[in-house]
């Protein structure tokens, strides 16, 4: 009998993890960007297929790998495992959801889009031999048929009523048409051939230059002036004036699978809602005391056009903005060995938002680096009118994509090896963005935010996310308007104007993604509470830290169970 359970219990195993292989090839073959993006380089002259065609074959393929998981029996799995089935089959499930819901019909949201990270996907790839570059060339000449397939897909969103709202659309051309130029020279496209390996015989580049010249302006910019077409021509003019998601075919169905994507959590929109009220108040009473602090003569809305509109609260070049994050950054740095056992072996570098993405772009974001690639994480700062660019809010936003944000949690991941392949690039947005704004929090332990205007924008930054709550929910579920969105963020935070505008633009277009920031950020809080608590004296941070972040990217549920083994194994 022990025999037998043994053989059961190896047999599950084996099958999980072939489960796990086979939905990771079937994503390589199937997204050549995947497969760069992975360090993987057999199909880097290939852009990906988005056709009809394909979606039912994705469909099919990750229903076929549910069927699967469910035939195991979890007992018969180790508990390490159960928790991997139990992830692996929240990410299979939100992607069949994906595909009946058609998202794929809104390929891009208010900011960002299949088209906007294209320019810097050769970063991603090798360029040291002639086949390489044959690659780049290949894939370049792949880029019409891909945004063909797009705007099909778009073209069918508009006839079912499926696309981004029009209110946020307005200026969006900026992302596309910033590569639609006049000669090869001017794209960015281009970059791989400016410089091309000495070890090529002048006739050989010669006919790389040549060939890279027709494929950028045959398949890159060709591709990028048909998009804009139909943009501005189709798409722009006939996309749906409606706001939430709940007004999308599926109704509030829908947006609940959004909540539950995004937050790992099951939790209904009023409940969101609630806890969104409930921190604006706890936070605003916070602000109040700042304001007092300082000896301000004016209301709550004076002091915030105050930091609107002082000049001393701006930087007056793009250099000096960029100089004092990487200031902070690395202020930052140093504190890490206090807050942390384990750091990851990836540098960071603070550059700008690239030109072709600043003026649709939030402040700030971090881009890691492909796997295998020279390049490092980098830190995004947005130069884009610095009048709108705060230096009080700066603090906050370095210590969320920097460090201990989003750099180190993700150069954490990926360097894990005692997980299977899936969970080393997961990202789950309670999760990652949780950490993100938790991270914000550690500032105050790492002695950060000792102006006072500085702590203001950090908890107009913890402001800003506990309103989240309120309008992401208010939007999709209960019938808000954009202008109401932006009165409200604009009265409790000193977020520009500007910035409060883009960011509506961004929740409306992205239904839930807005609400992983404070529910992941108030379970870690609570997890951490919970820890103290129970260890008292014997409690670490560092060790704590370890535990959050040593497993990569998990739901909400899991890491509260991980927090908990954590904590009884400590005890005993």
């Amino acid at each position: 009998m022990v025999l037998f359970l043994s053989c059961v219990k190896q047999d599950s195993t084996a099958e999980l993890y072939q489960i796990f292989s086979d939905a990771r090839q079937y994503q390589l073959d199937s997204n050549p960007i995947s497969a760069t993006y992975a360090g993987i380089h057999t199909s880097n002259d290939r852009m990906p297929s988005v056709s009809e065609n394909q979606m039912e074959n994705n469909l099919n393929f990750w229903r076929s790998i549910l069927d699967r998981l469910d035939i195991i029996k979890l007992k018969t799995l180790s508990k390490k495992d159960r928790v991997n089935h139990k992830i692996f089959r929240r990410i299979v499930n939100s992607r069949i959801k994906g595909i009946e819901y058609k998202d794929h019909l809104m390929p891009f949201n208010a900011d960002s889009g299949f088209h906007t990270g294209l320019a810097r996907l050769y970063k991603a790839m090798p360029f040291n031999t002639i086949e390489d570059y044959e690659n780049y060339i290949g894939r370049l000449l792949d880029f019409p048929r891909y945004f063909n397939e797009q705007i099909a897909n778009m073209r069918i969103g508009i006839k079912l009523g499926i696309t981004i709202p029009q209110v946020v659309l307005n200026g969006y051309e900026v992302t596309i048409k910033t590569h639609v130029v006049d000669s090869p020279e001017q794209s960015a496209f281009y970059e791989p051939f400016q410089s091309l390996p000495n070890s090529f015989t002048g006739a050989q580049q010669s006919e790389i230059k040549e060939r890279g010249k027709h494929a950028v302006m045959n398949g890159a910019v060709t591709a990028y002036a048909a998009f804009l077409e139909f943009f501005l021509n189709e798409y722009y003019p006939n996309a749906r004036k409606t706001l939430g998601a709940s007004e999308l075919p599926g109704g509030i169905d829908y947006y609940n699978f959004k909540i539950n994507h995004f937050t790992t959590l099951d939790l209904s929109a009023q409940e969101i809602h609630e806890i969104g009220l409930k921190e604006v108040a706890r936070i605003r009473s916070e602000m109040d005391d700042i304001i007092a602090s300082v000896n301000f003569d004016g209301s709550f809305s004076d002091f915030l056009n105050f930091l609107r509109t002082d000049s001393q609260f701006y930087a007056k070049t793009p250099q000096a903005l960029l100089k004092e994050a990487s200031f902070i950054a690395k202020r930052m740095d140093a504190k890490l060995p206090s807050l942390f056992n384990k750091l990851p072996r990836l540098p960071y570098g603070v550059a700008p938002v690239p030109e072709d993405l600043a003026p649709k772009y939030t402040g700030g974001r971090y881009v890691g680096p492909a796997e295998g690639s020279k390049e490092p994480g980098y830190y995004w700062v947005n130069t884009y009118k610095l009048d709108v660019r705060p230096l009080y809010n700066l603090e906050a936003l370095t210590l969320h994509e920097g460090v201990p944000g989003h750099h180190l949690q993700n150069s954490i991941a990926s360097e894990l090896t005692d997980l299977p392949e899936f969970r080393k690039d997961l990202y789950l947005s309670a999760f990652g963005e949780g950490w993100g704004l938790y991270s914000e929090y550690l500032g105050i332990e790492a002695g950060f935010y000792t102006d006072p205007y500085s702590n203001f924008g950090r908890l107009t930054y913890e402001m800003w996310r506990a309103c989240r709550l309120v309008v992401d929910t208010g939007l999709h579920a209960m019938g808000w308007s954009r202008q109401q969105v932006i009165d409200y963020l604009s009265s409790n935070t000193a977020l520009p104007i500007h910035e409060c505008t883009t960011e509506t633009d961004r929740y409306i277009a992205w239904p839930g993604q807005a609400l992983s920031y404070k529910i992941g950020e108030l379970k870690i809080k609570e997890l951490r509470q919970y820890a103290e608590i129970e260890l008292g004296k014997q409690f670490d941070v560092r060790d704590f830290h370890d535990t959050v972040l040593g497993n990569g990217s998990v739901p909400l549920g899991v890491l509260e169970d991980q927090v908990k083994d954590w904590v009884a194994t400590h005890k005993n």
